[in-house]
């Protein structure tokens, strides 16, 4: 039995019926729908797209849906903002409603103290920010 599975993300560019049999043709193992982007309805008719190629062809394809998570918000900034970041310089992320600076920031994740421990590394803006 082979353990390796071939996923592949479906998008605009590969949704189309013929894109879609090529792909299963080729191999795709797993259809990947990313629900960050695109709307519910779009995703159900792509599912329903790959589940009928899948079924003609009598190749089956597993149906692999990323939801994403929440998306935690930094409260308002001094001033309206923004502000200047300094590369290793310490930054302060707190629950308290406060207006945010360089030092000190707020944010919207109530359970941040909770979920996070000393040394834990924190991605701010999809991780363009440690």
């Amino acid at each position: 039995m082979r353990r390796t599975k071939i996923v592949c993300t479906i998008g605009p560019a590969t949704s189309s019926d013929e894109r879609l049999e090529q792909l299963i043709v080729a191999g795709m193992n797993v259809a990947r729908l990313n629900f960050s982007h695109g709307q519910h309805e779009e995703h159900g008719r792509v599912i329903e797209r790959v589940r009928a190629i899948s079924a003609r062809l009598n190749i089956p394809v597993a149906i692999l849906q990323d939801l994403q998570g929440p998306k935690i918000r930094v409260g308002t900034l001094q001033d309206g903002g923004p502000v200047t970041l300094v590369t290793g310089a310490s930054l302060t992320i707190t629950t308290r409603d406060i207006p945010g600076t360089a030092r000190t920031i707020s944010t919207t994740y109530n359970a941040l103290p909770q979920d996070v421990k000393v040394g834990n590394r924190i991605l701010l803006d999809d991780g363009l920010l440690e």
